[in-house]
């Protein structure tokens, strides 16, 4: 993170694009994808009008646990139990794998909705 001053004189802080990163918090990488296919499993649930009964029927989720993760709370979820929600919602979800850029030492986790 970059530090820039506002013509207010307010000290802004450039975050990284991360939240869970600039906060500090464990594992922001995989915080950061579960939170886009929890955004994406929230979007399809509002465009069809479901319940959140609905929706955990459909799920095959609780309503309370369907709540809490639309709440945000999806650390005791798997990156691959909300991938089976969206298939279980209509979507095809893609893995790829591919090398990294030369300039990058390490991969980096990403979700691109097409």
């Amino acid at each position: 993170m970059s530090k820039r001053k506002s013509m207010y004189g307010i000290d802004i802080e450039e975050g990284s694009g991360n939240v869970y990163a600039d906060l500090g918090l464990r594992d922001p990488d995989v915080m950061l994808m579960k939170a886009q296919l929890v955004m994406k499993i929230d979007e399809i649930i509002k465009r069809r009008g479901l319940t959140q009964t609905q929706a955990g029927q459909l799920l095959g989720l609780s309503q309370p646990k369907v709540s809490a993760l639309l709440k945000g709370n999806f650390r005791g979820i798997s990156e691959r139990h909300l991938m089976d929600c969206l298939t279980r919602l209509g979507r095809d979800v893609q893995v790829v794998v591919k090398p990294a850029p030369r300039h990058r030492h390490t991969g980096k986790l990403s979700v691109v909705f097409a």
